[in-house]
Order: C-alpha cells, then sequence, then structure tokens
C-alpha cells in the first residue's frame, strides 16, 4: 500500500494520494487550498494514474483544488450531499456575506462528475475498499472513510475533520454541532482497533489506541458511554 500525504495551503490541510503500489491507480482525499501542485508531484514521483476525488466533508480548505484536479485527470469527485453545497458556496459554508474576499486562487464550483457518498457504504476505488461512515457534527456531510488491515499495513482511517491528534475539529461554524460532534466520536471513533492508525484532515498522524488513551474528547465520549465522569481537560479544537 502506498499513502503519500501533505499539508496544503493558507490552512495547512492534509491531502493524501492513496495507491495499492507505485505505478498503479490511485485516489485522492481532500485536495484542498493550493494543493493541485502537490498532487500532481506526488503522481509523478510514484507513477500514479486517479480514478476518483474523494471528500471528507465540504469546507473550502479540503475542496478548493477539486476542480483542476478532476478536470485534469478526468475524474469524479464523491461528497456527501448535505455538503455538496459548499463546492459552489463556500462562504454561506463559513457564514460569511456573499461578496467578502475569501482566498486568492480558489475555483468555486462543481466538477463536471459529481457522486454522493452514503453512510455505512463501500467504495472499491483503484482496486481498494474504504467504508464510509457519516459522522456529523463539524460539518452536516462530514464522512470518513476506512480501509481494512493490510499485509503490509493495519488498518487505515481517514478521519476529515472529526477526530485529529489530541483534539476535534471545530463545531461552531454553519452545521456543527458539539453534541452531533460527541455522538460521532463515539459511533464511528471508539469501535475502532487501537492499532488504526488515523490520518486526519489536520496535523500529525496517530492511532486509535493513543487517542483512546489522552484525547480529552475521545476520552470523554468514552466515560459517557460507560457512566463514569467525563474528563475536565479539553485541547483547543481544529479545522476550518
Amino acid at each position: 500500500m502506498l499513502i503519500a500525504g501533505f499539508p496544503a495551503g493558507a490552512w495547512g490541510t492534509n491531502c493524501y494520494v492513496v495507491a495499492p503500489a507505485a505505478g498503479e491507480e490511485c485516489v485522492i482525499i481532500d485536495p484542498g487550498h493550493q494543493a493541485a501542485q502537490g498532487v500532481e508531484e506526488t503522481l509523478r514521483k510514484h507513477r500514479l494514474k486517479p480514478v476518483a476525488v474523494v471528500l471528507t466533508h465540504g469546507h473550502i480548505d479540503h475542496v478548493a483544488s477539486v476542480v483542476p484536479v478532476c478536470g485534469a485527470h478526468d475524474v469524479p469527485a464523491w461528497i456527501h450531499p448535505e455538503d455538496r453545497y459548499m463546492m459552489s458556496d463556500p462562504e454561506k459554508a463559513l457564514g460569511r456575506s456573499i461578496g467578502m474576499p475569501l482566498m486568492g486562487e480558489i475555483t468555486v464550483g462543481e466538477p463536471d462528475d459529481v457522486r454522493e457518498l452514503t453512510d455505512g457504504s463501500g467504495l472499491t476505488l483503484a482496486g481498494m475498499q474504504f467504508s464510509v461512515a457519516h459522522a456529523p457534527g463539524h460539518t452536516k456531510g462530514s464522512v470518513t472513510f476506512q480501509m481494512p488491515e493490510a499485509a503490509d499495513i493495519p488498518p487505515v482511517f481517514f478521519s476529515g475533520d472529526l477526530l485529529f491528534a489530541g483534539s476535534i475539529g471545530r463545531t461552531d461554524l454553519p452545521g456543527g454541532s458539539h453534541a452531533e460532534m460527541l455522538e460521532s466520536l463515539a459511533r464511528v471513533c471508539l469501535p475502532l482497533d487501537d492499532s488504526t492508525v488515523v490520518l486526519s484532515g489536520h496535523g500529525p498522524q496517530t492511532t486509535i489506541g493513543r487517542e483512546r488513551a489522552t484525547n480529552p474528547y475521545l476520552r470523554e465520549v468514552a466515560a459517557l458511554r460507560q457512566g463514569r465522569a467525563a474528563d475536565p481537560t479539553a485541547a483547543p479544537r481544529r479545522g476550518m
């Protein structure tokens, strides 16, 4: 398995390129602000051919390069229907007035081929399996992607802005909900094996085991499920 990730743009959003191996087809996850050049460099370096772009949610820092990347390679973009509007109306998703300056070098709109993700579905792309889980809280249409354990790697969990190393995504933007975030953490993250590698939308990689032991938000939902008092500490939340 080949997973190449890099932080892109003003928000340092992690974009991932995933393939069975070098020289094969691949999937691009969250090509955000100023990610197109990094995507092309990664494709050339590993001799990869994209077959799809998949999106954890619709915030502009995760989708700003979707149109040029999909257009350059004539591939579809997959997104949850509740976040689809954000590709064409990013200001609304951020609670900003239409016409306010957002950022330069952003192509607003949808690629030619947009397909919708559903909770519990399985995607087979580039010969790889991705399990989709709807995980609202950061946005109404946030999703995660899980890949099963392979011969050379443990299970991999692309968490978007649901779960970070030591923190979680913010819930104060339009469509955000702290209650939904906690429910998604409990339903989607807690059942995962401790060995699962977490590749999030911002920051370094971690594991479910490390977050289960140290992340105050994940500890809180675990405590609530077990009827214990929640951890009083809390880390700053991240993401756009």
